[in-house]
């Protein structure tokens, strides 16, 4: 599948779900998100970019701590949901942009602070994701990552992604943490922090969001509750009465900085 047929389907399924995300209590809310506004060093004159932005969580939470945030996503639906979450929170120093994670529409040196989260297994190419944020920021400017991780262990990130494609198939990759350091590295960014948060799924409404019929949400459940016990450890399975009620999977939040110049 070409980059433009994987973003044509990102558009597709997320153009029609913009709402469900908007009340997720995964993306609305959680302890990766509060933690990422720790880290963040906001300062009054901070020219912030939330990419990926999705309903608007990260950005409602930056923006009162900055200047401006640049809100940008893919997907007109999710602007357009993310403008109504602003509004209705009562968030104005905030602007939109139709904008490609892996192409930004920005000049170089231009945020002190980029955000990201729970967007890049998404995304077509994650190396040329973190190579334009890397140009976008200001030498000392800070990048705030929060997405999926997978096992090192090859057999279990299969089967987490599995999992995921299955779910939805308009997810590309979740990567390992050894895959992202590299990249980030290689794009002159310094990691200075790395932590791993716990994320807990209903099942049912996981699968609900993403607009799974019941035929194809009974299969996957099917397929969960026959797969090997390491996996099923690895996602720390709820079961009962036989059903599969929830599990968690694992984000990773990255803090990086740009080296001087």
């Amino acid at each position: 599948m070409s980059q433009e047929q994987i973003k044509d389907r990102v558009r597709q399924q997320f153009g029609g779900t913009s709402a469900a995300y908007a009340v997720s209590a995964t993306h609305r809310a959680g302890n990766d998100l509060d933690r990422l506004v720790e880290l963040a060093e906001c300062r009054p004159d901070v020219e912030a970019l939330d990419i990926a932005t999705g309903a608007g969580h990260t950005a409602r939470m930056i923006a009162p701590h900055v200047a401006h945030v640049v809100i940008s996503d893919l997907t007109p639906q999710m602007l357009d949901t993310a403008r109504a979450e602003m509004q209705s929170a009562g968030v104005h120093n905030v602007s939109y942009r139709l904008a490609d994670a892996e192409e930004l529409p920005f000049p170089t040196d231009t945020f002190d602070l980029v955000t990201c989260r729970i967007a890049p297994h998404h995304f077509s190419d994650c190396n040329r994701f973190v190579k334009e944020v890397s140009r976008v920021l200001r030498p000392g400017g800070i990048f705030l990552l929060i997405d999926s991780t997978v096992p090192e262990e090859d057999e279990l990130d299969q089967r987490v992604n599995e999992l995921e494609w299955r779910r939805d198939n308009s997810h590309v990759r979740s990567l390992k943490r050894s895959e992202w350091g590299s990249m980030i590295v290689d794009s002159g960014l310094v990691i200075e922090r790395a932590e791993d948060f716990p994320k807990r799924h209903i099942f049912e409404d996981w699968t609900t969001r993403s607009k799974m019929t019941p035929d194809d949400r009974a299969g996957l459940e099917r397929w969960l509750l026959e797969s090997p016990a390491e996996f099923q450890e690895l996602l720390r399975f709820e079961i009962e009465g036989g059903r599969l009620l929830a599990f968690s999977d694992q984000k990773t939040l990255f803090k990086c900085r740009k080296t001087q110049a």
